[in-house]
């Protein structure tokens, strides 16, 4: 038995179609813009203690844009990674605004950060465990390299004043992959 072809009637496959283009942009519309970030990261001397070498570790940080040129900004960072039992772990922990602007792709940011940090060693003269208020003024860019994709480098002032020796340049560097979302 053939079931006749009506003319007049929308086959459900090009309803389904047609209803998904047309949800498609609304729904892009209402997903969050922002960035996720994960690289390498380097403390000048001094930062968080007296008589403490520059750090090395990794910083990952995340964004979300929550008005235009105007992000809310979560950052965590480690430090001490393969270093002797003498020198202090470190991990900082940040949050505040970011304001970014961009152009062809490159986007130039500058954010201020507070939160906190916890620094710890297992070894040496003097053991060092505590926790302290600490914060990073700073400023980046990243480079687009690939669709959603770029290469960031960041400057930061950071500091925990509590505990940061008086007078040094509390200095964070930091580049790696970013992805724009």
């Amino acid at each position: 038995m053939l079931i006749p072809h009506r003319p007049n009637s929308i086959h459900p496959i090009l309803l389904a179609v047609l209803l998904i283009l047309t949800i498609l942009p609304a729904a892009q519309a209402q997903l969050p813009k922002g960035d996720l970030f994960f690289g390498y990261s380097r403390t000048s001397s001094n930062v968080f203690y007296p008589n403490v070498g520059g750090l090395n570790g990794w910083e990952g940080a995340g964004s979300l844009k929550v008005a235009p040129f105007i992000s809310a900004d979560a950052d965590v960072a480690h430090y001490g990674l393969g270093a002797n039992s003498t020198v202090p772990r470190t991990t900082t922990f940040l949050f505040g605004p970011r304001v970014t602007v961009g152009a062809l792709g490159v986007k130039v940011f500058a954010h201020g950060l507070i939160g906190g940090e916890h620094s710890a060693n297992s070894g040496g003269p003097t053991p060092i465990s505590g926790n302290a208020f600490a914060y990073a003024l700073g400023a980046g860019l990243d480079v687009p390299i690939a669709p959603f994709f770029g290469w960031r480098f960041l400057v930061d002032r950071i500091d925990a004043p509590s505990i940061s020796p008086p007078g040094e340049s509390d200095i964070r560097f930091s580049t790696g992959l970013v992805f724009h979302f």
